[in-house]
């Protein structure tokens, strides 16, 4: 299978000359391009004399993660696209397991390998960790990382597993179905833009699958922190969006109404914490979605609605009430 590594990369120079390195030298399966989003740091000047084995996608403006990488994967032909952040660091044979699914099941559509941090190797990171899921209020969670609890690998998840979604941090995927669900939606512009795709494949008929035997190690936080009220605005506005857009039709109202009790709850969770940036980020939110509700339920229409998309009703209970901490501890 052709496959292509894509690194989209904003001001990213040292970023890029840190872990550009590892991805050339044990990609010897792929062609790796990075995609630059109008930097104005030197990185294209980097990997030019620095990696001239590495191909150039320059966009013309930084769309963020979803129109960056729109534009840079529309041209590209190899059969398997790895979407992969800057901030990531490769082992070797990591593709093989992840090239060996979609070879051997034809209904694969993505597929995410184990994503550790960086900085602590031997526990999950946050972005995605052994595989993604959601609850019936739309609230994202992994295998081996429940809000902010991570967990330690043990090996407990060396498994290959379906999972509902694969994370943006390393995100393989068939270049026929990204261009046939039509890619990632750029009013999400970062953030949860991977969940949102996943969902429409899952609608599809395809499957996502988790490779525990391919691992990455993940900085996190470096294009933006998770104490940034920026990237608070856009998790909670974004996955806003991923309800409206996707629900089925008898559980949209009721849930999104769920939604504004609970965000609420969160914002004024923040506020008793005396973080107000955090708590205002959560106003600007609701305030954007509010403002984009009619553009963004127009999409509805062509999205094929799947009834049973989550695990389990609610991880907010089971993980603050309930006390559950580890994805093993929670019943399907």
């Amino acid at each position: 299978m052709t496959t292509a590594v894509v690194i989209l990369n904003w001001n990213g120079r040292t970023l890029l000359e840190k872990f550009l390195p590892s991805v050339v030298s044990l990609s010897p399966e792929a062609n790796v391009y990075v995609a630059d989003n109008a930097s104005t740091d030197g990185s294209v000047d980097v990997v030019k004399q620095k990696f001239p084995e590495v191909k150039i996608i320059q966009n013309r403006e930084n769309g963020g993660y979803a129109r960056g990488y729109n534009e840079a994967l529309k041209d590209l032909e190899e059969e398997i696209l790895i979407l992969l952040n800057s901030d990531a660091e490769v082992t070797p044979g990591w593709l093989r397991p992840i090239l060996e699914i979609f070879e051997n099941e034809n209904n694969v559509a993505a597929v995410q390998p184990k994503i550790l941090d960086y900085n602590r190797k031997n526990y999950f990171e946050y972005a995605g960790a052994a595989g993604g899921y959601l609850d019936k209020y739309g609230y994202a969670f992994c295998r081996g990382r429940i809000f902010e609890t991570l967990e330690e690998d043990h090996g407990q998840y060396n498994n290959v597993a379906n999972i509902f979604w694969a994370s943006g941090a390393c995100f393989a995927i068939k270049n026929q179905v990204f261009k046939k669900a039509g890619g990632f939606d750029e009013d999400f512009f970062a953030h949860q833009e991977e969940i949102d795709l996943c969902w429409r494949l899952n609608n599809l008929g395809y499957r996502i699958k988790f490779a525990g035997n391919s691992s990455i190690y993940h900085v996190g936080g470096a294009t933006l922190s998770n104490i940034n009220p920026r990237k608070t605005y856009f998790n909670f506005r974004n996955n806003l969006y991923l309800l409206l857009k996707n629900l089925p039709s008898s559980q949209l109202i009721p849930i999104l109404l769920m939604r504004m009790v609970l965000d609420g709850l969160a914002a004024f969770r923040f506020l008793a914490q005396g973080k107000f940036s955090h708590f205002f980020a959560i106003f600007r939110a609701h305030l954007s979605f509010y403002s984009h509700f009619s553009a963004i339920r127009n999409k509805r229409k062509n999205i094929a609605h799947k009834k049973e998309y989550f695990r389990i009703n609610s991880i907010v209970s089971s993980y603050f009430i309930a006390g559950k901490r580890k994805f093993t501890d929670l019943k399907n």
